[in-house]
């Protein structure tokens, strides 16, 4: 049993908190000093299940780790930035498939509220989960939300995402988004396309993520995948094939090309598309596929030292 394992199931709620934030510190600190090759391969075995293999790497857990280590092009760093990354993209396929900004700022207390809309999304460009839905801006707890914005600017997301070198010198600011919903009207599905050297093969749906996050997988063509990432397959369940699907492929391969594995995230609202995110190692790479043998097999789609799918 872990550490934190422990605590959370000796402690009372309350002390919980404080005691997390001192581990995530001393964790934080140690990072800064432990051998990247090292700490992956610690992580590796007690997450996904089996030995890193990085001299032949095979899996695509494994090419992932192998191309974090491997792969340092200078403008994943923009790619990865959530300010920078909108320049980026808008560059490639259009301004129209960026969410407006409403404004960019280095500490919480430079945010005039005053200048913002009443509903609106704060986070920060360089990490990820910190982030702020502001559905009524009278109501907004602008305590928890400078603490909670706040300390992810303490944080370096390279040292605390497990290595993932385009984070490693993304400048840390807090950025306001427009609010947006799609047709539940009340959160916004994630579509999140998986391109393999340039080609999208699989679209992953995040949905329900404030009630109880379900994530579903489909093809290229939009068929139900029986397999799934962390997340247990929602088999009750389907979703609607976006109108948009083509075009969000089309999308997704301008904005992969030339990578040998790239994530492109988009939302579909009222029947248009927005960019999201881009992301070159789904779950850090430590994700584990069900059934197990996924992995290899999208591994061969993952083009680093020949092969192909």
């Amino acid at each position: 049993m872990s550490i934190r394992t422990m605590l959370k199931e000796t402690l009372p709620p309350a002390m919980l908190e404080p005691l997390r934030r001192v581990y995530d510190d001393v964790h934080y600190a140690a990072m800064h000093v432990v051998p990247e090759e090292w700490y992956l391969k610690r992580q590796f075995e007690k997450l996904v299940g089996y030995p890193l293999n990085l001299d032949n790497p095979r899996t695509f857990n494994e090419k992932l780790q192998w191309l974090k280590l491997h792969d340092r092009n200078p403008l994943y760093t923009k790619m990865v930035d959530k300010y920078e990354a909108k320049k980026y993209v808008a560059e490639i396929i259009g301004e129209e498939y960026i969410i407006p900004t409403l404004g960019v700022w280095e500490h919480f207390d430079e945010i005039d509220f005053d200048t913002l809309p009443q509903q609106f999304v704060l986070k920060c460009t360089h990490d990820s989960g910190s982030i702020v839905i502001c559905k009524d801006k009278d109501k907004l707890d602008k305590k928890a939300a400078r603490e909670k914005l706040e300390r992810g600017l303490r944080y370096n997301y390279y040292y605390r995402g497990g290595f993932e070198w385009p984070y490693k010198n993304v400048k840390p600011r807090i950025i306001a988004e427009k609010f947006m919903v799609d047709e539940s009207r009340t959160e916004l599905k994630d579509y999140k396309v998986f391109n393999f050297n340039g080609e999208p093969k699989i679209i992953q749906v995040d949905y329900d993520r404030f009630v109880e996050h379900k994530r579903d997988l489909y093809s290229a063509d939009w068929e139900k995948l029986e397999y799934a990432l962390m997340y247990a397959m929602n088999s009750g369940h389907e979703v609607n094939r976006p109108q948009k699907l083509a075009e969000m492929l089309d999308l997704a391969r301008k904005l992969a090309e030339k990578h040998p594995f790239l994530r492109t995230d988009f939302y579909s609202i009222d029947d248009k598309l927005y960019f999201g995110e881009m992301t070159f190692y789904p779950e850090a790479g430590f994700g584990k596929w069900t059934p197990e043998e996924i992995d290899e097999k999208l591994g061969n789609c993952v083009n680093i030292q020949g092969g192909g799918c």
